[in-house]
């Protein structure tokens, strides 16, 4: 009998992906609830060590608790502790990201190479576990077969993300990619490209308008969202340096990845991208197609095996 296990996120779909993929990994069905902080405990902080139900609203966090606890994201962090503790340390917990609080309050903790925590219960993977396999991948090969098959080989696969707190996406930026994309596209490169609510309207309007040609899928939203088909059918994938997830998500297939720089970063940013840089899994884009080869990332696999090893529970 498997573990009755939740997932707790808040409504970020990267964060919940990252539990999902280990979920996934695990052959688990998780319960997956989302929360979020009352006030004032979302404007102070959730490392202060209250813990209690009336912090949280969402998804209630009720009895019979789970067996395993798989959570992300800095308001989570309190609700595992109340888990924990409502559970009578029955639950084993496993926080995914650096929690920036001690260790010693979760039973395993998986954090990137470029966060700071360590310790005996912490465990380091490259980047951020996801639900990339192969088996998805086949899968999504098959599945948009009929949309993507007739893009020239080979193809590239182009992910924009956009503006973040540490990153910004200009009009400059996006008409030089425009350019650079364009030139693959008329030498015969497929091109399948998506971006994001990040990238914002104005980009947005700057990669429809000046993206037309045979050889360029733009995918405009509607319909499947092809996003696994694209990473199924590239050979190569171009990735915008403000998203964590999306180059841990690319890294994980063994596929040269291209990162387009935007402005800005952050020095705990900037050591993941130099990590996948010295890992042989990343080159800077300059507008020319090269081919290599790298060890693909298995980030959701080593946090599997370290849930089945610690917790006892499979």
């Amino acid at each position: 009998m498997r573990p009755v296990t939740w997932i707790v996120t808040e409504d970020l779909a990267g964060t919940r992906n990252q539990c999902l993929g280990v979920a996934e990994v695990l052959g688990v069905t998780p319960i997956v609830k989302t929360i979020t902080l009352k006030e004032p405990w979302k404007t102070l902080s959730p490392y202060l060590g209250f813990e209690g139900s009336y912090m949280f609203f969402g998804d209630g966090l009720l009895p019979p608790w789970p067996d395993l606890l798989i959570a992300s994201g800095r308001k989570t962090i309190a609700a595992s502790r109340f888990i924990k503790n409502k559970s009578g340390g029955k639950t084993f917990t496993v926080q995914i990201q650096d929690p920036r609080v001690s260790s010693k309050y979760f039973d395993l903790v998986a954090v990137p190479f470029h966060d700071p925590t360590r310790g005996e219960n912490v465990i380091v993977t490259h980047a951020a576990p996801n639900r990339i396999t192969d088996e998805k991948l086949n899968t999504a090969r098959i599945e948009f077969e009929n949309l993507l098959s007739h893009l020239p080989s080979p193809r590239v696969a182009v992910m924009i993300g956009g503006n973040s707190k540490s990153h910004r996406m200009t009009p400059a930026l996006t008409e030089k990619l425009c350019t650079q994309i364009l030139n693959l596209a008329q030498t015969g490169v497929g091109v399948m490209m998506t971006a994001s609510r990040r990238t914002g309207l104005e980009n947005e309007k700057i990669l429809k308008e000046k993206l037309q040609h045979k050889n360029i899928y733009y995918w405009d939203g509607t319909g499947a969202n092809p996003y696994f088909g694209f990473l199924a059918w590239a050979d190569v994938l171009f990735v915008t340096s403000d998203s964590t997830s999306m180059i841990s998500e690319a890294a994980t297939t063994g596929k040269p990845v291209y990162v387009i720089s935007l402005e800005g970063g952050s020095k705990r940013h900037d050591k993941m991208l130099q990590h996948f840089q010295d890992l042989g899994i990343t080159r800077p884009f300059t507008g020319v197609l090269e081919d290599w080869r790298y060890q693909p990332l298995r980030d959701a696999h080593y946090v599997a095996e370290e849930i089945r090893r610690k917790s006892r529970l499979f």
